[in-house]
Protein backbone atom coordinates (compact mmCIF):
# COMPACT_ATOMS: atom_id res chain seq x y z
CA UNK A 1 0.00 0.00 0.00
CA UNK A 2 2.06 3.32 -1.03
CA UNK A 3 2.17 5.71 1.94
CA UNK A 4 0.67 3.30 4.19
CA UNK A 5 3.18 -0.12 4.75
CA UNK A 6 1.89 -2.78 6.54
CA UNK A 7 3.59 -3.85 9.89
CA UNK A 8 5.82 -7.16 9.03
CA UNK A 9 3.19 -9.28 11.00
CA UNK A 10 0.41 -8.36 8.70
CA UNK A 11 2.29 -8.19 5.23
CA UNK A 12 4.35 -10.75 4.96
CA UNK A 13 5.79 -11.87 8.27
CA UNK A 14 3.19 -14.47 8.24
CA UNK A 15 4.13 -16.16 4.65
CA UNK A 16 7.69 -16.27 5.65
CA UNK A 17 6.52 -18.16 9.19
CA UNK A 18 4.75 -20.69 6.90
CA UNK A 19 1.36 -19.64 5.66
CA UNK A 20 0.68 -19.99 2.36
CA UNK A 21 0.67 -16.58 0.13
CA UNK A 22 -2.76 -16.22 -1.25
CA UNK A 23 -1.81 -14.57 -4.46
CA UNK A 24 1.57 -14.33 -6.89
CA UNK A 25 1.58 -11.01 -5.79
CA UNK A 26 1.54 -11.15 -1.96
CA UNK A 27 4.45 -13.86 -2.84
CA UNK A 28 6.39 -11.71 -4.80
CA UNK A 29 6.55 -9.18 -1.51
CA UNK A 30 7.61 -12.03 0.54
CA UNK A 31 9.80 -13.05 -1.59
CA UNK A 32 11.07 -10.11 -1.92
CA UNK A 33 11.35 -9.08 2.25
CA UNK A 34 13.22 -12.57 2.07
CA UNK A 35 15.86 -10.86 -0.01
CA UNK A 36 15.67 -7.94 2.59
CA UNK A 37 16.73 -9.82 5.48
CA UNK A 38 18.64 -12.60 4.05
CA UNK A 39 16.13 -15.45 4.31
CA UNK A 40 17.79 -17.96 1.93
CA UNK A 41 15.96 -20.89 3.16
CA UNK A 42 12.23 -18.77 2.20
CA UNK A 43 13.75 -18.12 -1.23
CA UNK A 44 14.72 -21.92 -2.19
CA UNK A 45 11.19 -22.98 -1.09
CA UNK A 46 9.19 -20.72 -2.87
CA UNK A 47 11.60 -20.99 -5.73
CA UNK A 48 9.86 -23.75 -8.24
CA UNK A 49 11.60 -26.48 -8.29
CA UNK A 50 11.95 -26.76 -12.30
CA UNK A 51 13.95 -23.62 -12.43
CA UNK A 52 15.49 -23.46 -8.99
CA UNK A 53 19.04 -23.26 -9.20
CA UNK A 54 21.44 -25.45 -7.33
CA UNK A 55 22.48 -22.31 -5.19
CA UNK A 56 20.09 -20.22 -3.54
CA UNK A 57 21.56 -16.95 -2.25
CA UNK A 58 20.17 -14.06 -0.78
CA UNK A 59 23.07 -11.76 0.83
CA UNK A 60 26.16 -10.59 -1.72
CA UNK A 61 26.23 -7.15 -0.03
CA UNK A 62 23.23 -6.09 -1.46
CA UNK A 63 21.03 -3.45 0.25
CA UNK A 64 17.31 -3.54 -1.08
CA UNK A 65 15.90 0.14 -0.48
CA UNK A 66 12.47 0.08 -1.71
CA UNK A 67 9.88 -2.40 -4.37
CA UNK A 68 7.17 -1.18 -6.66
CA UNK A 69 4.68 -3.66 -7.73
CA UNK A 70 3.61 -2.12 -11.00
CA UNK A 71 1.40 -4.69 -12.29
CA UNK A 72 -0.52 -8.00 -10.72
CA UNK A 73 -2.29 -10.15 -13.82
CA UNK A 74 -3.52 -13.52 -13.14
CA UNK A 75 -3.86 -15.71 -15.94
CA UNK A 76 -5.50 -18.52 -14.51
CA UNK A 77 -6.16 -20.54 -11.27
CA UNK A 78 -2.56 -21.50 -11.22
CA UNK A 79 -1.03 -18.88 -13.34
CA UNK A 80 0.22 -15.22 -12.79
CA UNK A 81 2.60 -12.71 -13.92
CA UNK A 82 4.16 -9.48 -11.49
CA UNK A 83 5.71 -6.33 -12.85
CA UNK A 84 7.96 -5.00 -10.21
CA UNK A 85 11.05 -2.70 -9.68
CA UNK A 86 13.03 -2.80 -6.64
CA UNK A 87 15.84 -0.56 -5.75
CA UNK A 88 19.11 -1.34 -4.41
CA UNK A 89 22.82 0.10 -3.50
CA UNK A 90 25.51 -2.92 -4.08
CA UNK A 91 28.25 -3.77 -2.10
CA UNK A 92 30.45 -1.35 -3.87
CA UNK A 93 27.90 1.68 -2.58
CA UNK A 94 26.41 1.91 -6.45
CA UNK A 95 22.49 2.19 -7.00
CA UNK A 96 20.86 0.58 -9.29
CA UNK A 97 17.01 -0.66 -10.28
CA UNK A 98 15.94 -4.48 -11.10
CA UNK A 99 12.83 -3.84 -12.76
CA UNK A 100 11.15 -7.64 -13.99
CA UNK A 101 8.07 -9.29 -15.15
CA UNK A 102 7.59 -12.83 -12.84
CA UNK A 103 6.09 -15.41 -13.77
CA UNK A 104 4.57 -17.66 -11.11
CA UNK A 105 3.07 -21.09 -10.84
CA UNK A 106 0.24 -22.45 -8.20
CA UNK A 107 0.53 -25.70 -7.11
CA UNK A 108 -0.61 -27.92 -3.74
CA UNK A 109 -2.34 -24.53 -3.03
CA UNK A 110 0.58 -22.69 -3.15
CA UNK A 111 2.42 -19.96 -5.15
CA UNK A 112 6.08 -20.22 -6.68
CA UNK A 113 8.06 -17.92 -8.51
CA UNK A 114 9.28 -19.36 -11.95
CA UNK A 115 11.27 -17.31 -13.47
CA UNK A 116 11.22 -13.63 -15.17
CA UNK A 117 12.31 -11.23 -17.88
CA UNK A 118 14.28 -8.14 -16.77
CA UNK A 119 13.33 -4.59 -18.37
Amino acid sequence: MRGHPLAFAQCCGRFLAGEPAPDAESLMRSRYTAFVRGDEAYLRDTWHASTRPADVRAGDGTRWLGLEVRDHRVIDTGHAEVEFVARYRGAGGKGGRLHERSRFVREGGRWFYVDGDHR
